[in-house]
């Protein structure tokens, strides 16, 4: 289903020559403009208007009815979400942006796996059917960028990340390349929005801290945020969300719909 949509994102105009050399103040995201979706007199009516823990409460509510798919029928799902445009017998991998057969999927080195942005061990919550296999925060991946991404918190800096050009890695935290980045930022908060706590599964919530461990938290969030709108929606979230809904677990994630309600609810 193709949504309408209205946003205006800043433009930075080039640094002038002149300047080159001189200390400048530090350049910071400006929130990203209300948009406007075919959804927002329907899905998110309830939703509209309100700011804060009270809109995050509501997309709360709205979000968290879905339907539930098992981890092994994500394998096929991620085929389908995460498929290649200029390429259909390709999927797109989280991180690298390589495009790969569907076919090599599994564990071994050359293949793609199925990647927890939301690290599975931040809440315990493994594999499970909720949390676990929710189509929103999974990606394809190759097997040895998962690996090096591990369970580690999301924030800028460190050394270069083999098989993924632009990402960067240390001891306790990854950041993907910046193609990537605001799609990491909308799926781990979405996350935090979705879990609450509730239906058996942890409260899931953003934090400052890059070494959250097992605790229920996922940080940067200052980081996520300025990903958020370093990095806007594009037509490969935009489908993967619209599928999501029609096709796999009936919700959206709300970001992607409205990326200025991150700023709206933190």
């Amino acid at each position: 289903m193709s949504v309408a949509r209205i946003r205006r994102w800043k433009v930075w105009a080039a640094v002038p020559a002149a300047l080159v050399g001189l200390t400048l103040p530090a350049v910071t995201a400006t929130p990203a403009a209300a948009t406007t979706t075919a959804y927002d007199s329907t899905y998110y009516k309830n939703a509209i208007g309100k700011t804060g823990t009270q809109l995050k409460s509501s997309l709360h509510t709205i979000v968290s009815g879905q339907s539930k798919i098992s981890y092994d029928a994500v394998w096929n799902a991620l085929k389908t979400l995460d498929q290649d445009p200029n390429n259909t017998a390709n999927v797109l991998l989280l991180y690298s942006g390589t495009s790969r057969s569907k076919n090599l999927n599994g564990g071994s080195v050359g293949d793609w796996n199925r990647e927890h942005t939301w690290a599975k061990s931040h809440g315990d919550f493994g594999t499970s059917t909720g949390p676990g296999t929710d189509l929103h925060h999974l990606r394809a991946c190759d097997v040895q960028v998962n690996s090096i991404r591990g369970n580690k918190d999301f924030d800028n800096g460190g050394g270069a990340v083999n098989g993924a050009p632009g990402s960067y890695t240390d001891s306790n935290s990854f950041e993907p390349r910046d193609a990537d980045k605001g799609d990491v930022a909308r799926m781990i908060l979405y996350m935090a929005v979705r879990y609450e706590g509730g239906d058996g599964w942890p409260d899931l919530e953003p934090s400052e801290s890059t070494s959250n461990g097992s605790v229920p938290f996922h940080g940067r969030l200052s980081v996520l945020k300025r990903w958020n709108e370093q990095d806007p929606p594009s037509a490969f979230e935009e489908r993967r969300n619209n599928i999501i809904f029609s096709t796999y677990q009936g919700n959206r994630n709300p970001f992607i719909d409205h990326p200025e309600w991150v700023e709206a609810i933190w």
